[in-house]
């Protein structure tokens, strides 16, 4: 979705004039092919980074359009969210020390923009997941104020014709549910791209979707989201669930999600590719084209296939074809979704070095990979190292089960080692970017292993935002220093800044996993809870988790002085002593407010609503940690 001029489908017309635009771009598609028109003999590679703008508490920054007007928009521009910015790279010819220019490039690109980041104080974060958003981060008030953006939300969201449901399981278990497409906005990748002649297009696209699992499973970088442990790479479940289109009514009819893998291997042509993406998803938005592509080609002339390239922007396909032009001669290029942002610049260059030297060597050792493989085997590879990383397990060539720690050093390393030496790449670069790769498989220490490793380190009693806070603030700190992850050491608590960072909103610090009653269990249950539990207040909700009210131990001695006991024959509703209309407040209320409230009303926990649901609570105890801190801090003055 490269251009800015876009309008969403507002008639039948549109929509019909936009498809023939499509259907025109197709077809000289095909005639070009036919023709051999497309740029040959040459191999480019090329990159795209996003990134994650963070204020100084960690939290999110929504300032890329601020600091968009201090960059040359040539190499930044904007992603969904105001917190992300993409970097484009200059495209490399794939020999001797492109690898090299890559990473310099990225560097300089990077603290270009850190630089202007910084006289805001905003920090750059490489990242797949930013750990520190919360859902209140993700409101249209913090999606780029762009029309494309705008108009491909209420597309989406007409077709899905209501909110859009998450459920992701992992260590803890996502179920939401959200207003809008922002959940994309949590996903950053390193997209990597690789171009390619159209005689030799499907068997290279076939090998990039080969070896997406293991390539994946050695970068994993994305575990955390809302606090929550999922997947290795929850990137892969996220992104699907957030443009996915499909109603619930589509349970028995076969459907695809706009962001997939694919399921079947390519046979002969990237317009299979093209074709089924047509017929299977609709048109969500269009662009104002002047052009008609086939008439361009019959006259002689390269087209730029608008039509095309801007639908082709709203499939997400994990391994993309992308159409484009060097110099006024058209090209194919292969591009790669699957990796994520970070952990570092170097270890996002070794990523790329390890996919290149795959796509060479296996290539050239396969002409049909497609004949070696069943391509079901390959994505429950490839959903398999999404969801367990390096821990994973597969299914390779001639049915042989592999860790994937073990393929990868035994096998594909090697492979990829062959893959670089024969496009002449540098022997010392050959050796950095894959020994970081040997590395971190040896130690099995990715990005996420690195994050997950750091949370259990900081033990089970500090508040869960404070932890975050001290991941992103050791992520970035790591990352200015330039070493790979595999030779980061965990991230500690302090390096979160303490507590005026944690204790900004109520969502940073209210508990969610609570226990509740209905109105009309009996009292009984209430005592128990309160016993078992040592808590001193139980919420009342009904069956829609909407709060009704709160019962407190001290209504639980009144009722006991008026002679009530668990040993009691005549049993008391929860309704007969439960406060009714408690006093809440909302995720995004002020810790400073929420303290002022329960001062004023005399009262030692607060419900947590959203939309009128019960979503959480504070009490006086979630504040006890920072009062020890802060009198520690003044009898040390």
């Amino acid at each position: 979705m490269g251009t800015q001029d876009v309008q969403q489908q507002q008639s039948g017309q549109a929509q019909r004039t936009f498809m023939r635009q499509l259907l025109n771009d197709l077809r000289a598609l095909e005639q070009m092919l036919a023709d051999g028109v497309f740029e040959t003999g040459v191999r480019r590679i090329g990159a795209e980074q996003e990134l994650f703008l963070v204020q100084k508490n960690w939290r999110p920054a929504p300032k890329a359009i601020d600091l968009l007007e201090k960059l040359d928009r040539a190499f930044y521009t904007t992603e969904l969210g105001l917190f992300n910015l993409e970097i484009n790279l200059t495209p490399h010819v794939f020999g001797t020390d492109c690898l090299h220019k890559v990473e310099d490039e990225l560097n300089e690109r990077i603290e270009l923009l850190r630089g202007v980041a910084e006289a805001q104080e905003v920090e750059i974060a490489l990242t797949g997941i930013l750990p520190t958003l919360l859902k209140s981060d993700l409101e249209l008030n913090n999606m780029t104020p762009l029309p494309r953006y705008r108009a491909l939300n209420r597309a989406l969201t007409k077709l899905r014709g209501g909110a859009y449901d998450f459920h992701i399981k992992g260590l803890d278990e996502l179920n939401t549910k959200h207003n809008s497409v922002m959940l994309e906005s949590c996903n950053a990748s390193f997209q990597v791209h690789f171009q390619v002649a159209p005689d030799e297009f499907a068997n290279l696209y076939n090998v990039a979707q080969f070896i997406a699992a293991p390539v994946l499973a050695a970068a994993v970088n994305s575990p955390l989201l809302f606090g929550l442990r999922l997947w290795r790479e929850t990137r892969i479940a996220l992104f699907q669930q957030a443009v996915d289109t499909r109603g619930t009514m589509h349970h028995v009819r076969e459907t695809r999600p706009r962001v997939f893998f694919g399921d079947r291997w390519v046979q002969s042509s990237v317009l299979e590719l093209y074709q089924e993406d047509v017929t299977r998803f609709r048109t969500l938005i269009a662009g104002e084209s002047n052009e008609n592509a086939l008439e361009l080609v019959k006259e002689g002339k390269i087209p730029e296939l608008q039509a095309l390239r801007l639908h082709n922007g709203t499939v997400y396909r994990w391994n993309r074809a992308c159409y484009g032009m060097t110099n006024g001669k058209p090209h194919l290029r292969i591009e790669n979704r699957v990796l994520p942002s970070g952990p570092s610049v170097i270890d996002e260059v070794a990523n790329a070095a390890f996919w290149f030297g795959l796509m060479s060597s296996l290539s050239h050792r396969y002409d049909d990979i497609s004949k070696a493989m069943d391509f079901g085997e390959t994505k429950m590879n490839f959903l398999a190292a999404a969801r367990l990383g390096i821990q994973s397990q597969f299914t390779w060539l001639g049915g042989r089960n592999w860790p994937a720690d073990k393929l990868i050093l035994d096998e594909l390393l090697p492979a990829a080692e062959e893959g670089l030496r024969r496009k002449g790449i540098d022997e010392g670069d050959i050796e950095r970017y894959l020994g970081v790769i040997e590395k971190r498989v040896e130690r099995q220490k990715t990005g996420s292993a690195w994050a997950l490793h750091s949370l259990a380190t900081m033990g089970g009693h500090r508040n869960a935002t404070e932890k975050m806070n001290a991941i992103v603030a050791a992520m970035i700190s790591r990352q200015k220093e330039g070493t790979p992850v595999a030779e980061w050491e965990p991230a500690k608590l302090e390096e979160s800044g303490g507590w005026k960072h944690t204790f900004l909103r109520v969502e940073q610090f209210m508990s969610t996993d609570f226990f509740s009653v209905n109105e009309d269990d009996p009292v009984d249950l209430v005592a128990n809870l309160m016993r078992w539990e040592r808590i001193r207040h139980v919420l009342v909700e009904d069956h829609r988790d909407r709060l009704v009210g709160v019962v407190s131990y001290r209504a639980l001695l009144r009722l006991m002085a008026e002679g009530w006991s668990a040993h009691s024959e005549n049993t008391v509703p929860v309704s007969q002593i439960m406060k009714r209309d408690p006093i809440c407040v909302t995720p995004e209320t002020s810790a400073l407010r929420a303290i002022e409230i329960m001062q004023e009303f005399k009262i030692g926990m607060l419900p947590v609503v959203k939309k009128d649901h019960l979503v959480g609570f504070i009490s006086e105890r979630d504040f006890m940690d920072v009062a020890a801190e802060l009198l520690a801090s003044k009898l040390k003055e």
